[in-house]
């Protein structure tokens, strides 16, 4: 039986990452220009509400530490342009983990969002000792590959789907990846030596859409990830809403059909049996290996080979059978994102995933359930509008996380 690979040190903390993040004011222009990009002195200066000279300081000993550097100078200004200020691309990385069950994806991304590594394995995500010691041995051998010095990442941010209490450090679904009784995050960082973040994968691309996407400058957003699983990631008053335990947004185990199949976290009928990718997938290889007249009809003597990637691309074809489980999919998707509307009235969903590749077939029929099965007053200013991100929420929303929480954290 594999076990956990013993705790090394010593850990760099969550408090100590940033030497100088204690004055309010330098955090203040780190996350300023995170989010921003550039900016010259003066606007810095009203957006901390002091003095020229006041953020001058602060900015050069920011260059000073290699946190800052300049980027050039105003254009189209008259006289001497000011100076133009962004976070420095070299060096201070993050490294950002995506593991589900597809597979785990590693990106080295620096304060620009610009990757300058990834690394990409089969090996999926398990409830077992066997992968959180799979993924320590990922992480170093991918910086070892990358040529990056551990010394020059801040820090680490992991992604994985699962009821995620990020204040404890514990993925709920998949209790078995850190020691019995103790923090995963904690485990990880022993073995790391750096800090470590870990979020659900769905508030992780809400966090991006946010931030980068869509639904930014939006104070109330849903972002609907549509995956092997259906997860709700909600934006309230700008910033995800994580609820009591983490847990907010299972829109997927909310009971549609009480006598409909089982789902897989043992509760009949949820939304998840219905509108996921391996839902739909199940359904179109049963109604295929039944001698359902469809173009999908070449797979009958295997339909195990049918994928999602493959049934919109029927639909997209014009194959009637894909059409209509594509639109049933939506229609029932847009039945319970009905019930979040009417709860957390937002201004815009953004419908992310594996199924956002149908965004036709999909968003038509999300509208047209809302449309039916919400109050006027919700639907009439709501927008749906699919990622245009094209896949990138999630690691950004990730990184979003990482800086973001070391900036922040006193």
């Amino acid at each position: 039986m594999p076990t956990f690979t013993a705790l090394e040190g010593p850990v760099i903390t969550k408090k100590s990452i940033v030497a100088f993040k204690k004055n309010q004011q330098v955090k203040k222009v780190l996350s300023y220009l995170y989010q921003e990009g550039s900016c010259t002195l003066a606007k810095l200066a009203e957006v901390l509400n002091t003095s020229v000279p006041s953020v001058t300081h602060i900015v050069e000993q920011l260059i000073d530490e290699g946190w800052v550097s300049t980027i050039g100078t105003v254009s189209g200004n008259n006289g001497r342009r000011p100076v133009l200020f962004s976070l420095n691309p070299v060096g201070h990385y993050a490294l950002i983990i995506d593991s589900n069950t597809h597979g785990t994806k590693l990106v080295l991304v620096n304060l620009l969002r610009q990757v300058v590594f990834q690394r990409i394995d089969d090996t999926i995500l398990e409830n077992k000792a066997s992968f959180s010691n799979f993924l320590v041995s990922f992480v170093n051998e991918a910086l070892t590959e990358s040529g990056i010095a551990k010394a020059g990442v801040i820090g680490v941010g992991v992604s994985m789907p699962g009821l995620i209490d990020s204040r404890q450090g514990l993925n709920v679904s998949y209790p078995d990846l850190g020691p019995s009784g103790q923090s995963f995050t904690d485990w990880l960082e022993h073995q790391w030596g750096l800090p470590v973040f870990m979020i659900n994968d769905t508030k992780a691309t809400a966090l991006g859409e946010h931030r980068f996407g869509r639904s930014q400058g939006k104070q109330h957003a849903l972002t609907i990830n549509i995956d092997w699983g259906v997860g709700l990631g909600i934006i309230s008053n700008g910033e995800v809403f994580h609820g009591a335990s983490g847990f907010a947004g299972e829109l997927g185990h909310i009971q549609v059909d009480p006598h409909g199949e089982l789902c897989y976290c043992g509760k009949i009928g949820c939304l998840d049996t219905l509108t996921s990718g391996s839902s739909l997938v199940k359904r179109v290889r049963k109604e295929v290996l039944a001698g359902q007249a469809t173009k999908l009809a070449v797979y009958h003597d295997d339909p195990a080979q049918i994928t999602i990637s493959q049934v919109i691309q029927a639909a997209n074809e014009g194959d009637t059978f894909a059409i209509d489980q594509l639109h049933e999919t939506g229609y029932q998707l847009g039945k319970g994102l009905a019930i979040a509307v009417t709860l957390f009235n937002p201004e815009i969903i953004i419908v992310d995933g594996v199924l956002a590749e149908d965004s036709l077939f999909i968003t038509n029929s999300i509208k047209q359930a809302i449309n039916k099965h919400c109050l006027s007053g919700f639907r009439n200013n709501l927008m749906i509008e699919v990622t245009q991100l094209s896949g990138a929420a999630k690691w950004l929303g990730t990184h979003a996380y990482v800086i973001e929480s070391l900036f922040t954290d006193v």
